[in-house]
């Protein structure tokens, strides 16, 4: 569960495909919960998640349950319906500005 990349116990580098998709998924994550720049995040995270389909599940097999994407699946979609709706008006930046940014 706690073994690192691979089980060895190591960590990944930043600047390797896990490091850059953990800084997207931790800080993207932070932003989407408070509603600051949400649209842009979720549009970013949404390009992340059909990556990590086509990277790490499609060669496994095209059925989602067959190769482990359908959790992947279900976060680019939720992804997509924030890109189109937005935050809301619970938002931290409707709360401050009375609108979204972006």
């Amino acid at each position: 569960m706690f073994g690192g990349v691979d089980g060895s116990g190591s960590t990944a580098s930043l600047i390797s495909m896990s490091g850059i998709a953990g800084i997207i998924e931790l800080v993207g994550g932070l932003l989407i919960a408070i509603g600051v720049l949400t649209r842009l995040v979720a549009l970013i995270t949404t390009g992340e998640m059909v990556a990590a389909q086509f990277i790490a599940h499609i060669p496994e097999g095209v059925v989602p349950i067959q190769n482990g994407g359908e959790l992947g699946l279900l976060y680019l979609a939720v992804f997509l319906i924030l890109t189109v709706y937005g935050s809301g008006r619970y938002s931290v930046e409707h709360l401050i500005l009375g609108r979204e940014l972006i």
